[in-house]
Order: structure tokens, then C-alpha cells, then sequence
């Protein structure tokens, strides 16, 4: 493997979510303790599954793995860190402060800005503490979805520069005062993120035109940071050992073509092409299979029957869906499983039956422009675009709270706007509009990877809390989360695939929603090789993994939706209005 010729201290894999990287990362960590290595595993991604890969609780402590001498892993979990970054803020003044003004202090600290600083500030710590991690030989992430991660590691850069010229943000003063403290650990973490002879990236896809064009763009915007160099990993293709039905032949040809169109700006990068294998990268053995050659499936008879799967179109839930005429409907999951597509495809379906629908995304990775080619009658798409949201944010405060400032007084306000802290807000303000709109007609949000999307909505919570507090219980009011927390006009679809880790984390976000007071409505299983009945051993082989994955979610809710895998990539409006047609029964 070309990625790990020579390999530097520190590792990163990123790429669009659910390409893989969790899988090529613990394999890479294997393969390196093996070799002699002492090696720490480290997830930042929000919604980590590396504990699920190894089958084992790993937490936000460093936890070593029994079975593989040289090898520990570490998951930054942010509630965890979060409560740590809070305690060693609070610490030192508690007791020493009113106990009003300590309060203020705490709710300073409860936003989704503490919960990203908090996380950035022991991702940090790794690159730069010497004494605490100091021991390993190799230290390898498994970074966050694309979004996430570029937002992740332009933080060193934005935060020392914030802090060198002296500037802050009234509503992050809590953070600011630990991130102070900080600012020689920043300067040290971007030092090493930008030498390629202490850093590696490794850029994970799968051979999927939308999936090569994020890893080029996320390519593209960390070498405007200083992140220089690269390592291509596609993961996922289709063994010849995969048979040769019309199905089989139909995706290699699919893979081969989107390979041959590799972006330019990384086509000249090292590659390497990792085969898909006949199971779930789930256990030691299978991670460590992973970088090995393919051999070929076993004969495994017929697929074993599918449950309930008559009753499984997803034309089903968008007849269901259409029966009023106006709400918000959320496709939420894990990235990477086909949310853009599955809400493309409701917001197709109920335009073409007469409804007026906007469909918009609040994903920094989506694609909606490619997955919709044309304009359809009654079809609004759009997209929540950060940087313009930022920039909106920072004009209306300029306009409403620096009117009445001096010269002065109006320069301090935009240096304090610079703050990172306001890029969550300003997003947030944007979703609420898109909330507010499906009184009026439906509304079809394609929304971001897992750890993105709680962040949202903690946001939301922390504005319905403080609306509470300032307006009162009593009074006559409506906030967007009250909203989200009405099943007469919020419908959550939680996109998955058949695969233990998407329905692992799909039942989790479950929970975290149903905290909040939001209860998914529905589900969709997307992308099965099951459901598209294959014939051939190696299929096989992967859809009987499936089977015991399609029947949990079934026991996790009376909705469900499944999808076969197709042999073209469901782009434009025929074929997505096709997907609301297809049966789950054989042909």
C-alpha cells in the first residue's frame, strides 16, 4: 500500500462520510502494531464508530486494545469533552465569584461553540503534548466527515490568528478564556499539521464521481492552509470475484468509469484501490482483511428472505406525506448513505403530485444541483450556504446593533463578528427560516452528517432555552424546536444503510432526538443488496449480511422504506421519480 510506504508520525484519513475511512483507518492502526509499532487510534468525528469496529467500549480516555499488543485508541466524545473544558474554566473562579455572575459563565459555556472549541482543544493537545502522547510512534485519526474536518483543522490557523491580534466575542468569553491559555499549543498543532514530514493526509473515497469530487475539494481547501501532499485511498470496488450478472457488471463498469474521470487535482496524487470484501468490516479479522488481496465468496445458496418488504416502497411514505398539503419533512443519518438522494426523490414525488416544495440542504458536502438536473414544475431547490449565511448574519448585526454605535464602537462590533464562534449562529438562523416556511407549503431538508446535525440542533435548543428564560413558560410563543417537536408538521425520515455502523448510529441519533422531545417518523434503507436480489455467491454473500441489519430497524419502527442498490446512479428527474415507483419484491 503506497500509504503506508514510510509513514510520518501522524496520520489523517478524511473524505465524504461513508466512504470508509473508519475501516481504512483501524486497519492501517492494525497493520502498524503489528509491524512493532506502538500506535494511538483517534477518532474526532462527532458520532464516532471506532469502538463499534473493534467491538469494544473505548470512550474519551485512551483505552488500549487487548487483543493487539502496541495498539490503543481514543474517541473525543463531545459531551465528555465538553464537560471537561467547562470544569477546568470553572474551576479555578468557583467560590471566588457571585454566584449570578458564575451562572453567566456556565450559560456562556452551554452552546455549540464550547462543544466545538472543547473537541478542537484536545485534538490539539495530541498534536502538540509531547508529554502525554509523546510515547506513540504513530498517531492516526479518523476524522469527521468532510465539513467537519475541514472546519476542524482550519481552527489552529483561524484561532491563533484570532487571538494574536487580541480580538473576542462577548457571547464566547467563556471559551475565549480557555482557548488564551492555549494559543502556544495552536501555534505548535499548526506547525505540524502543515509538515508533511510529521503529516500525512490520506484521502478516502469511494470510486463514486460525487464521492472522488469531495476528496479534490477538500484536497483543494487544505492547501490553502498549508496542508500539502496527499494519498488517494478508493475503497469499496467491486472484486471480479463479484460475479458477472447484469448487476455486478453494471457497478464495476459504474467504478471504472468514475476512476478513469478521477478529478485532476488529485489524479497524479499515490493511489491505492481497496477491494470491497463479502462482509462487514466489524472485528479484528475483517479490518485486518481489508488491506489484503480479495478471494473469492464461497457459494451461500439464496439469500435468506427479506421481512416485511412488500410493504417497503418509498412511494408509500410520500403518499402518506401528501395527504396535507403543506409541513417540514428532515432526511437525517450518518453521511454518506443517500440522504440528498432520498430527499430528492420525496421532494420530487410531491411536486409531481401537485405540491408546492422547496428542498434545501443544510449539508457543507451536499449535491443537490447534481443529483437534480433541470427545473421541475413547483420544485424550489436551494441551499444553506455558510458562507453567505456568515456573511448575511454579519451585515444584519452591523445593520440593527451597530446602527446607533459611533466609529468606534461599530469597528469593535465587526472585529468581534470575525469570531468563529458566530459561523453556527449564523447557519442556524438560515435552518429557522426554512423551518418557519413549511407553514406554508412543504419544506425537504437534506440535512448534514450526524455530528453537524445535533450541533444544529443543539443550537435550537439553546435558543428555544433562552426564549424561556427571557419571555416565560407562559407566554404565547413559537420556537423552531417547538416546531421540530410537532408531528403534525415536522417529519424526521432517518436515512441508513444495511450495514451494522449506519444502523447503529441511526438508533442512536434516534435517542438523541426523541431527548430533545423529536420522534422520527420514518425510516429508509438505502442502497441494499438484498433487496436487489443478486444471484451470484460473492452478492450474496454481502446481502445475508444485510438481513439481520433490515430486521433491527424494523423492530426500531413501524416505517420503514427500503431501497435496492441500483445499477445506475439515480441523477435527474426520471430516475429519481423511479424510486418512488420501485417494488421490493423479485422481479
Amino acid at each position: 500500500m503506497k500509504f503506508l510506504d514510510d509513514p510520518p508520525r501522524f496520520l489523517f484519513f478524511t473524505g465524504k462520510g461513508g466512504v470508509g475511512k473508519t475501516s481504512v483507518a483501524c486497519a492501517t492502526a492494525l497493520a502498524l502494531a503489528r509491524a512493532g509499532r506502538k500506535v494511538l487510534l483517534v477518532s474526532t468525528d462527532p458520532a464516532s464508530n471506532v469502538g463499534q469496529a473493534f467491538g469494544l467500549a473505548i470512550g474519551n480516555t485512551v483505552t488500549p486494545i487487548p487483543e493487539v499488543p502496541g495498539l490503543s485508541a481514543l474517541e473525543i466524545d463531545p459531551e465528555q469533552a465538553v464537560e471537561a473544558y467547562r470544569e477546568r474554566i470553572l474551576a479555578p473562579v468557583r467560590g471566588q465569584l457571585p454566584a449570578a455572575e458564575l451562572a453567566g459563565i456556565a450559560e456562556g459555556l452551554a452552546g455549540s461553540c464550547t462543544t466545538e472549541i472543547a473537541s478542537f482543544d484536545e485534538f490539539t493537545n495530541l498534536l502538540a503534548d509531547e508529554t502525554a502522547y509523546g510515547s506513540y510512534g504513530h498517531v492516526i485519526f479518523d476524522t469527521a466527515p468532510t465539513g467537519h474536518t475541514i472546519r476542524l483543522l482550519q481552527l489552529p490557523g483561524s484561532w491563533t490568528a484570532f487571538l494574536a491580534a487580541g480580538k473576542g466575542d462577548p457571547s464566547c468569553l467563556g471559551p475565549l478564556s480557555g482557548l488564551e491559555k492555549q494559543k502556544q499549543v495552536y501555534a505548535k498543532a499548526v506547525q505540524v499539521l502543515t509538515d508533511p514530514s510529521r503529516t500525512r493526509l490520506v484521502l478516502v473515497s469511494r470510486a463514486q464521481a460525487s464521492s472522488l469530487t469531495e476528496i479534490e475539494r477538500t484536497y483543494l481547501e487544505l492547501n490553502q492552509i498549508g496542508i500539502t501532499g496527499g494519498y488517494v485511498v478508493i475503497n469499496g470496488v467491486l472484486p471480479e470475484a463479484a460475479g458477472t450478472e447484469d448487476l455486478a457488471r453494471a457497478l464495476r463498469a459504474r467504478e471504472a468509469a468514475a476512476i478513469a474521470g478521477i478529478p485532476a487535482a488529485i489524479a497524479g496524487l499515490p493511489r491505492d484501490v481497496l477491494d470491497l470484501k463479502p462482509g462487514n468490516m466489524v472485528g479484528i479479522p475483517a479490518l485486518e482483511s481489508l488491506l489484503a488481496p480479495s478471494a473469492g465468496a464461497g457459494d451461500t445458496g439464496n439469500a435468506a428472505p427479506l421481512p416485511g418488504l412488500e410493504d417497503a416502497p418509498l412511494g408509500a411514505l410520500v403518499d402518506e406525506l401528501a395527504l396535507q398539503d403543506h409541513g417540514l419533512i428532515l432526511c437525517m443519518g450518518k453521511g454518506g448513505v443517500g440522504k440528498t438522494t432520498v430527499a430528492a426523490a420525496i421532494a420530487v414525488a410531491l411536486a409531481k403530485r401537485g405540491h408546492e416544495v422547496h428542498l434545501t440542504t443544510t449539508d457543507p458536502a451536499a449535491h443537490l444541483t447534481e443529483t437534480l438536473h433541470g427545473s421541475i414544475p413547483g420544485l424550489t431547490v436551494s441551499r444553506i450556504d455558510p458562507d453567505a449565511a456568515i456573511q448575511e448574519y454579519r451585515s444584519h448585526v452591523m445593520q440593527t446593533k451597530g446602527k446607533s454605535l459611533d466609529d468606534d464602537g461599530r469597528a469593535a462590533l465587526a472585529e468581534d463578528l470575525m469570531s468563529p464562534c458566530n459561523d453556527e449562529v449564523a447557519v442556524f438562523r438560515q435552518f429557522s427560516k426554512a423551518v418557519q416556511e413549511s407553514r406554508r407549503h412543504f419544506v425537504v431538508i437534506d440535512t448534514a452528517p450526524t455530528g453537524h446535525t445535533l450541533l444544529l440542533l443543539d443550537a435550537t435548543g439553546s435558543y428555544h432555552r433562552e426564549m424561556v428564560r427571557q419571555v416565560g413558560a407562559t407566554m404565547g410563543f413559537v420556537t423552531p424546536l417547538m416546531r421540530l417537536q410537532d408531528p403534525s408538521l415536522t417529519k424526521v425520515v432517518l436515512v441508513t444503510l444495511a450495514e451494522t455502523t449506519p444502523v447503529l448510529e441511526a438508533e442512536e441519533l434516534k435517542t438523541d432526538l426523541e431527548r430533545a422531545g423529536i420522534h422520527p417518523w420514518a425510516w429508509v434503507v438505502n442502497n441494499s443488496i438484498a433487496a436487489a436480489h443478486p444471484r451470484t455467491p460473492f452478492l450474496q454473500a454481502r446481502a445475508a449480511g444485510e438481513i439481520g441489519q433490515i430486521r433491527k430497524v424494523h423492530t426500531l419502527t413501524n416505517r420503514v422504506a427500503l431501497i435496492p442498490l441500483l445499477a445506475e446512479e439515480p441523477v435527474g428527474e426520471a430516475k429519481l421519480s423511479a424510486l418512488t415507483e420501485l417494488s421490493s419484491q423479485p422481479a
